[in-house]
């Protein structure tokens, strides 16, 4: 999941928040990870501009992701700086209608295949395009299932896979049980 995967740069580690897209050049890096779901060339480059408008957007997108799990606790990692709701919700908005897209067909020798594809300025495409995924996973069914992880340390968000699914992985669960043992030991 694109959205998923967007504000899951922004990760925790022994030695802190570790940020996946600190500078264009690892944005860059990220952005070719993910060209298909993109849209983007497999040589694209990010630029100073764009690096600013898109690590901008995902703290938006994160603050409409912590909206999103309410009543539950927001993520830890940047609960306290993320912009108040009313600007989040209009800065996704804006990124998402700098390139709109249109429709293109395809014909291959099988069936037609339908994609959509940015017609807007170039440098906007990579914002927009991560604004929409963020829009249509929060309007889709998924998003009933987001949680931010409740684990020591963990920052990420993830989708309810299983009833009793708690934590985003085995290991935060994992590092979870340890420090409820340890708080429960503690005092013997």
């Amino acid at each position: 999941m694109l959205a998923l995967d967007f504000v899951s740069t922004l990760r925790a580690g022994r030695s802190g928040l570790t940020d996946n897209l600190a500078d264009p050049g690892a944005l860059t890096a990220w952005a070719r990870s993910h060209a298909d779901d993109l849209g983007l060339d497999p040589g694209f480059a990010a630029t100073p501009e764009q690096w600013s408008q898109v690590v901008e957007l995902r703290q938006a997108v994160r603050a409409l992701f912590a909206r999103a799990v309410a009543p539950g606790p927001p993520s830890a990692a940047d609960a306290a700086r993320l912009p108040p709701f009313d600007q989040a919700l209009a800065r996704v908005n804006a990124a998402a209608l700098a390139v709109p897209t249109a429709p293109r067909l395809a014909w291959d020798e099988a069936a037609p295949t339908l994609t959509h594809v940015p017609v807007g300025p170039a440098e906007q495409a990579l914002p927009a395009r991560l604004a929409q995924a963020a829009m249509e996973f929060l309007a889709g069914p998924q998003a009933a299932e987001l949680r931010a992880c409740p684990a020591p340390r963990c920052v990420l968000y993830f989708v309810k896979e299983h009833p009793r699914q708690e934590w985003c992985s085995t290991a935060c669960g994992n590092r979870a049980r340890a420090a409820r043992h340890y708080r429960a030991h503690k005092g013997e």
